[in-house]
């Protein structure tokens, strides 16, 4: 499914290459030359906005991850067949280009006798190579959280062994007899088995 969208993007891109960037590309084209900022005119504005776009889009295809390979690198393969076609037989290239008595045909004629759809198709075909765009990506399920007590399956008693009295060894609980102090012995006093015989 990921790849049947992938195709459908790539027909997008490809209108978009055909269409905004030529049309950007004549906008560029009419701008006069002066001593005025570009910025102050219209058509520049205009075509460095339609080109800016298209690299945008261009650039989303080939970045993000989730998205199919196929969408940026099926318009880059295009566009280096047609321009390898360009350099082998000039002629038949321009044939099949599409709209050619429109400005749209023009212009696309001009970029691709410039070189600029070449670097947009070596761009573009980039994700191609990228082993991980063509697989999904597994998670892998989180581990099962570990108990503070640790696991009594196996020791029915260890329960019960590990905790005394509520929980905790030092309680007040615990038989006053065990904790209380222990007579001091006098090192002088002899020992009640007498003293010991020597041979």
């Amino acid at each position: 499914m990921r790849h049947l969208v992938g195709v459908m993007l790539a027909v997008v891109m490809a209108a978009v290459l055909f269409f905004v960037t030529t049309w950007g590309y004549l906008k560029l084209g009419g701008v006069r030359t002066g001593t005025s900022p570009l910025w102050h005119d219209r058509a520049a504005v205009e075509g460095f906005a339609a080109l800016a776009a298209t690299g945008l889009l261009a650039g989303i295809l080939i970045a993000v991850p989730r998205i199919s390979p196929l969408a940026a690198g099926v318009p880059g393969l295009v566009l280096l067949a047609w321009t390898g076609l360009y350099l082998s037989n000039t002629s038949r290239a321009v044939r099949y280009i599409p709209l050619k008595a429109h400005p749209y045909g023009t212009g696309f004629a001009d970029l691709l006798a410039g070189g600029v759809l070449a670097l947009a198709g070596l761009a573009m075909i980039i994700p191609l190579f990228v082993p991980s765009r063509w697989g999904h990506r597994h998670v892998a399920p989180p581990s099962a959280p570990v108990t503070a007590e640790g696991d009594t399956t196996s020791y029915p008693d260890a329960q019960a062994t590990q905790t005394m009295a509520g929980g905790s060894v030092f309680t007040s609980d615990w038989p006053s007899a065990a904790t209380r102090p222990q007579p001091r012995i006098d090192p002088k006093s002899q020992a009640p088995w007498g003293p010991a015989e020597y041979s």
